[in-house]
């Protein structure tokens, strides 16, 4: 070996050694939703290798969120970036915004990191009729100007644009999935999207979840929103359906067929299951549901009218403790893992491999706030200090039919103390409730009922600092050996 092939040998083994991610084996046919409203996350590197373990190459976002998106750099994961509703009527103002959009949010990351990304939704279905119509006028030109900047930018080949719609823009009069067709009021606005989207080879979104269709109607039959195949089928013509998410997909694939786009492509964007914060929202249901959608994603399995399967995101990924409750408390416990990567039950994940959490996640300090046991139930204090926990901090588990919701006064107290303590991470004088607390170091967890440790954002933080300095480092014996060969040659 000659002296110049040696010494690139070395530098590159000691560049390597600095702990870079390798490209790893990702399983194709995976994808999920990684959201972005938790209080504290698991760090973006620790994510994006729990996603490669566990077999998953697309990942969706709601918004450009900078750590995710510098984390997913070289990894292969295809990545669907978000844009929030509230950002459509500057971006439909003018082409200046959106390539200004673009620039920032796509391009950047694509040259600078390497990020794969494929997809930009605009907006989050923006069509949901208790919106009262706010992103009627304002989300088509917003797509409009997105796909002019893309081609400004030479992107449009690479990355397609698609909205994310709910299942509320279709409609069957006949009750039949081939009754399917879109609403009235949006009718012509759809058609006319769905054509765009069609002449620049963008997807049409659609995200569809059994479980709020459980939830709105009382009548709804249980079985249905399963894939068991143990449901009462609904028989529609030559065709039967046994699951409500395949009666759901072929409705829009009929409004699609009614409308001249039959071959439109079209993407499930959000489908999953909850596991608390309502009586339907449990470990056993979501355990079911996500385990029958895993197994129709990975023996790629479409529907009656569709054979071939749509990429599919899980909704989500990790628990999320700030997202809006306005639908329900559930909202904050969607993730398949909790917020901090730890499995909630386990998933068979096809070729002998298991669900695998994340792992190298750093916790604040093994205590608890709970309520003092000298403290009295009768103190007219407890009720306001409880409220106000709550207040900055997520109760959502114990509400009724939650994991938390069967426990006494004093645990109940304890539980709000403690979420507001680790919230507040732990800092002295956040477990100071009018003299009705103290900080223990015995879990108080019950049965279902988890007394949760917060993730030291700090620790990490300093972690990737000291892990920059090593990269450094690294990087200065390289030139170091090089400088000695050349002087030795």
């Amino acid at each position: 070996m000659g002296l110049c092939s040696l010494w690139w040998v070395l530098v590159l083994a000691v560049i390597c050694g600095g702990g870079g991610r390798g490209s790893g084996n990702v399983a194709h046919g995976l994808a999920c939703n990684w959201g972005s409203r938790a209080s504290h996350p698991v760090p973006p590197d620790i994510v994006v290798k729990m996603l490669k373990e566990n077999g998953f190459d697309k990942v969706k976002f709601f918004e450009a969120e900078a750590g995710p998106l510098k984390a997913l750099g070289k990894s292969d994961i295809e990545v669907m970036v978000g844009i929030p509703n509230d950002m459509l009527a500057g971006l439909a103002s003018g082409v200046q915004a959106a390539v200004n959009w673009v620039s920032a949010n796509v391009s950047s990351y694509i040259s600078k990191y390497g990020t794969n990304i494929r997809y930009v939704a605009v907006g989050n279905e923006p069509f949901l009729k208790t919106y009262k119509d706010m992103f009627v006028s304002t989300v088509f030109p917003a797509l409009q100007n997105i796909q002019a900047a893309l081609i400004k930018a030479g992107l449009a080949q690479k990355v397609k644009v698609t909205i994310p719609i709910n299942a509320d823009v279709y409609q069957t009069d006949s009750g039949l999935p081939s009754g399917g067709n879109f609403r009235t009021d949006i009718h012509n606005l759809m058609i006319s999207i769905i054509k765009f989207l069609n002449d620049n080879g963008g997807p049409l979104t659609i995200n569809i979840y059994p479980f709020l269709s459980l939830q709105a109607d009382p009548n709804f039959p249980f079985e249905y929103a399963f894939f068991n195949n143990s449901a009462q089928p609904v028989v529609d013509g030559s065709i039967t359906y046994t699951n409500v998410l395949d009666a759901n997909f072929d409705t829009l694939v009929s409004a699609l067929e009614k409308n001249g786009f039959g071959s439109m492509p079209v993407i499930v964007g959000e489908v999953g299951w909850p596991t608390d914060g309502d009586p339907n929202a449990n470990i056993a249901n979501a355990r079911r549901f996500n385990q029958g959608l895993v197994n129709r994603i990975i023996s790629r399995q479409g529907t009656p009218k569709r054979k071939t399967p749509p990429d599919i995101y899980i909704f989500a990924l990790l628990d999320e403790d700030q997202k809006s409750t306005d639908p329900g408390n559930f909202e904050r416990h969607w993730g398949l893992f909790y917020y901090d990567g730890t499995l909630k039950y386990p998933l068979d994940m096809g070729n002998g491999k298991s669900l695998a959490p994340a792992k190298g996640v750093k916790y604040l300090k093994r205590q608890w706030c709970v309520m003092s046991p000298q403290a009295s139930l009768s103190d007219p204090n407890l009720a306001g200090s409880i409220d106000y926990a709550c207040t900055y901090a997520d109760c959502t588990s114990l509400g009724y039919g939650s994991s938390c919701g069967r426990l006494d006064v004093r645990s109940n107290a304890s539980y709000a103390f403690n979420m507001y303590y680790q919230a507040m991470d732990q800092r002295q004088g956040s477990c100071s409730f009018n003299n009705m607390s103290v900080v223990t170091a015995i879990d108080p967890s019950q049965s279902s009922c988890r007394f949760e440790i917060m993730i030291d954002i700090g620790k990490h933080e300093t972690a990737k600092s000291s892990s920059s300095k090593g990269t450094k480092l690294n990087l200065g014996m390289a030139f170091i050996v090089l400088l000695a060969l050349m002087i030795s040659g």
